[in-house]
């Protein structure tokens, strides 16, 4: 993309240093408008810093020690390493792929080292930690040969436009979940519900439900910063309705509650952080405790999931930002992989779990972000919240998750791309689509898109059109999916 001065065709010419580095005016952005949707992307997923140590700083791993060592939780260590770790990997992502993408600790990826891998029998954290990196240097390996390229250029078109869908439809969930507009019935009586017993009679759905009507009206409008401004002015609402009603925080108890944070203005601003969980990672203490084979399926399982959950969601944000090409690919591929790769590697050696690319990013996007400089004030925020954790603790998870539900409709829109009359990719689309939700899965969507794609084909006697690199996707996809059983079957 490039922006022309009136009446002529020439690339309007940029504005300083960091216009020319950044690219700025040649995508058709402004410094103003990459400040703001870094920011915009950084409160959409500054819920991690808050919730990573909630799964693995509250685990115990296999010899009933908590990350760090100790004998009880130490979450302030754990937010500070997982905001630091963040705003490295994003300022990288920003400087060297020049893509608004920010990358932070996994979610799901967190939970499976922390109840699948730290938790196994005499495992310790530091071994768990060293899985993580030996998974983030195989994905660095594939990179660097190409293997991981070859496989995402492989995926058809349609397929890829399926998957940014399927994304816009996982992100408005995301947002509905954290908001709790959809929630799982206390009686289980259906899988989900709206509200609190299908009543949104609660002051955190109100503020909800204000961010994002302010917010969709903004955008309407036409209104710079929409998403900003609606993520602001709705945590000013939540500090005072919560200074009104004391609402407190969503329990068991207290359906009606504010989920993750509780708004209130903070008795301090900052707050020293502690970083001791750096380097605390044992690259191969856990093969003589759960064996060589043990080691290489749980690196697998991580490696597939985070292999293709990054190419999706770099493919939803760069769709959503006009950044790919015809054929679906964005701009400096190998620099967003290699990233993403070393990123794995960071989270691994910073004992908070593997880093990756968030969809969150999205967001930002969907406020103006076109280039790296704005995943750099992500990152530069990350590491301001690694000393300002307080004012990160006022916003409620109601007052940022209209952004990704917003963003959802708007990655959405990229629906009409897909030929809904050829079944051939019209129903490996439709699988995408819909179990990237259903499941909470992207990495379930996409390898539920290569396979039916694969099987249809054959099907339909084209198999000769399967492109090899689908073949090797589905051969992984078809491991990851029988894990379980595979490990049964090897008394694992």
């Amino acid at each position: 993309m490039s922006t022309t001065t009136p009446g002529t065709s020439v690339p309007a010419a940029p504005r300083n240093a960091l216009d020319r580095f950044f690219k700025i005016t040649e995508r058709g952005s402004s410094i103003g408008a990459e400040v703001r949707g870094g920011l915009v992307t950084f409160f959409a997923m500054s819920y991690i810093i808050v919730l990573n140590p909630l799964i693995i700083g509250t685990a115990q791993d296999g010899t009933g020690q908590f990350l760090g060592g100790g004998d009880g939780p130490n979450l302030a260590m754990v937010a500070a390493t997982t905001a630091l770790v963040a705003g490295l990997m994003s300022i990288l992502m920003g400087v060297v792929a020049n893509f608004p993408l920010a990358l932070a600790a996994g979610l799901g990826l967190n939970a499976a080292v922390a109840f699948s891998i730290a938790a196994l029998p005499d495992m310790t954290w530091a071994d768990a930690m060293g899985i993580v990196v030996l998974e983030g240097i195989l994905i660095l390996i594939l990179v660097l040969t190409g293997f991981r390229q070859a496989v995402f250029q492989a995926v058809p078109m349609e397929l890829k436009t399926a998957i940014s869908v399927g994304i816009g439809l996982f992100v408005a969930f995301v947002g509905l979940v954290n908001a709790g507009l959809v929630r799982i019935p206390a009686s289980q009586s259906t899988p989900v519900e709206l509200g609190i017993g299908g009543s949104l009679g609660a002051w955190p759905l109100l503020v909800f439900l204000v961010g994002v009507f302010l917010a969709v009206i903004l955008m309407t409008r036409r209104v710079k910063g929409a998403i900003l401004i609606a993520i602001v002015s709705s945590t000013v609402l939540a500090v005072i309705v919560e200074a009104i009603t004391h609402v407190g925080a969503r329990t068991a108890d207290n359906a009606g509650g504010w989920s993750l944070n509780v708004p209130a203005l903070p008795d301090a601003v900052v707050a020293a952080p502690d970083f001791a969980l750096l380097g605390q990672f044992s690259l191969f203490g856990s093969i003589s405790k759960i064996g060589v084979v043990a080691v290489v399926l749980l690196v697998f399982s991580l490696m597939v999931a985070d292999f293709f959950d990054t190419m999706g969601t770099m493919v939803a944000v760069g769709g959503e930002a006009g950044l790919l090409d015809t054929n679906g690919n964005p701009p400096r591929t190998k620099q967003i992989l290699i990233v993403d790769s070393v990123a794995a590697i960071a989270g691994g050696a910073g004992s908070v779990s593997s880093n990756t690319s968030y969809v969150e990013s999205s967001a930002g996007v969907g406020d103006g972000a076109r280039t790296g400089l704005a995943s750099v004030v992500t990152g530069v925020a990350f590491l301001l919240a690694t000393f300002l954790s307080p004012l990160i603790e006022m916003v409620p998870s109601e007052a940022a998750t209209p952004a990704l539900v917003v963003v959802g409709f708007l990655m959405f829109q990229q629906i009409t791309g897909i030929d809904w009359k050829n079944f051939e990719v019209a129903i490996p689309a439709f699988l995408t689509v819909i179990l990237m939700p259903f499941a909470y899965s992207i990495t379930v969507g996409i390898g539920a898109g290569v396979v039916s794609f694969v099987v249809l084909k054959i099907a339909v006697g084209k198999i000769r059109k399967v492109h090899p690199m689908m073949w090797v996707a589905t051969v992984l996809f078809a491991i990851y999916f029988l894990t379980e059983p595979i490990k049964g079957l090897l008394g694992l």
